[in-house]
């Protein structure tokens, strides 16, 4: 008799970029690949602590480098993807600012649109490009959110963006699923980061997190670090165009 084999989390040999790389969710996803075998090209705005980031991965025997990257600059971004080729891209770079929906701004909307759904979508389209060109798939995953499947208070134009990434992704799941190119979301809930630190500061919002969250805690960023190596890998072969809710239970109502 020959048993089944569970499929491998490594990622040897594997090429990756992360994208918001140099704190929160973007480093604990770069740790992860990384950690797994891949090379990871670690892409942020900020220079300095990018850079802290990919030495302190180096100093762990990991193989990584830095890339100095505005993602809502398309012309640099279209430029940074040019001739590249990946096998695993994670986007983790995100905008968040609330307000209540009478309150919203034009310049806050497009900020927000443009940095979450804008430029998710032509670096989808720029890493398909270098996944079918190489002719061997590859898995893009985008750090999505919870509120991408539910609503919040103050949360319209985020919302707006991630059910828009949501849908997206099911789009470009369909078109490129013949190329072996994957692509899904990973939904997290509130998880600490320095980007989430006013919200817990605020006792109102503190109170509403934790009424929702049914598991009892938020999240931290070791939580979503398992699901991206799993999107990354050949464990989730047969997985794209869904989302993976990382919500201690805040959306099963």
């Amino acid at each position: 008799m020959t048993l089944p084999r569970t499929p491998t989390l490594r990622l040897d040999g594997k090429r990756a970029l992360v994208t918001g790389a140099s704190s929160g969710i973007g480093q604990g996803c770069a740790v992860a690949l990384a950690e797994a075998g891949a090379h990871v090209v670690c892409a942020a705005r900020g220079v300095e602590k990018l850079q802290a980031t990919v030495d302190a991965m180096a100093a762990e025997g990991w193989s990584a480098e830095a890339l100095a990257l505005d993602m809502a600059d398309l012309d640099a971004l279209t430029a940074a993807l040019k001739g590249q080729s990946f096998d695993v891209v994670v986007n983790s770079a995100g905008l968040a600012r609330h307000s209540a929906a009478l309150d919203t701004t034009p310049e806050d909307y497009d900020a927000v649109m443009n940095l979450n759904l804008r430029a998710a979508y032509f670096l989808s389209v720029g890493a398909a490009h270098g996944m079918k060109a190489k002719g061997q798939g590859g898995s893009i995953i985008h750090i999505s959110s919870q509120m991408g499947h539910v609503g919040g208070i103050d949360r319209a134009v985020y919302c707006a963006s991630k059910h828009g990434l949501e849908g997206m992704v099911k789009s470009m799941a369909i078109e490129w699923g013949a190329d072996q190119i994957r692509i899904n979301t990973i939904c997290p809930t509130f998880i600490k980061t320095p980007l989430t630190a006013s919200t817990f500061d605020n006792p109102e919002r503190a109170a509403w997190i934790a009424e929702k969250i049914k598991l009892g805690r938020v999240g931290e960023v070791e939580d979503i670090m398992g699901a991206v190596a799993y999107l990354a890998s050949d464990a989730s072969a047969l997985v794209t165009g869904t989302s993976l809710l990382i919500d201690g239970g805040w959306t099963a109502d």
